[in-house]
């Protein structure tokens, strides 16, 4: 299982196990296509880029195979590449450094490790797709935006509401509007239930005299590494 199928180096491979790595890097290359798109969401040129990706990097492999001078320029392409590119998310590297490493296999001949590695990291990703693991439903971040009177005393005016509320919350930023009449409190809110959004700005409300109050998504790259 274990043994490259380029016993004696790419020099003397045969044209029937060069098809052999060949379709399973396109063939895996497919599968990790396949577990990106399950729910989530993606352009056909990205997950066309993850089924091509594999036997792109196998011919790389397969070339440079034994010459270290050439196989360091390999290395500062693939660099140029990352630094050029646009950031992904968690999933969008996961799946590209995934389609690299079967090209990497396949291009040394270790097709039927890479099969079973593949298809045991498919249907552990599925499975962890599938359920509620890391799920957090009921909680999220919010930003939260309170106009206040100016003769009103802010910085403790709402800690009691957002300490039964929230898990956190931290007073962002503080800045005068409409002449100065005004106040504007921008807190970062991480709330223990989003259910109870309505009841947290009514007593909000209650403070500021029923001046506007705006709770909204928190800007957040969270999604990022």
């Amino acid at each position: 299982m274990l043994t490259s199928l380029y016993a004696n180096g790419t020099e003397s491979i045969t044209f029937s196990q060069l098809l052999i790595c060949m379709a399973v890097s396109l063939g895996l290359g497919l599968l990790v296509a396949a577990t990106h798109m399950y729910r989530n969401t993606y352009t056909k040129s990205f997950v066309v880029t993850l089924a091509i990706l594999p036997v792109l990097v196998q011919s790389v492999i397969m070339l440079v195979n034994g010459n270290l001078g050439t196989g360091m320029a390999v290395v500062g392409a693939f660099s140029l590449i990352r630094f050029r590119s646009v950031p992904g998310g968690a999933r969008e590297i996961t799946s590209i450094f995934w389609s690299m490493a079967i090209g990497l296999a396949t291009g040394m001949g270790y097709a039927v490790y890479i099969l079973a590695f593949s298809l045991i990291v498919a249907a552990f990703l599925l499975c962890l797709y599938s359920t509620k693991f890391a799920e957090r439903p009921k909680v999220a971040e919010r930003e939260l935006k309170v106009t206040i009177p100016e003769d009103l005393d802010y910085p403790h005016l709402c800690d009691d509401l957002l300490a039964r509320y929230c898990h956190n919350a931290k007073l962002e930023s503080v800045r005068t509007t409409t002449m100065g009449s005004v106040y504007e409190l921008r807190y970062w809110l991480v709330l223990k239930n989003v259910e109870e959004e309505k009841a947290l700005i009514d007593e909000v409300r209650v403070r500021n005299g029923n001046l506007p109050v705006v709770l909204g998504k928190a800007t957040t790259n969270k999604d990022e590494l």
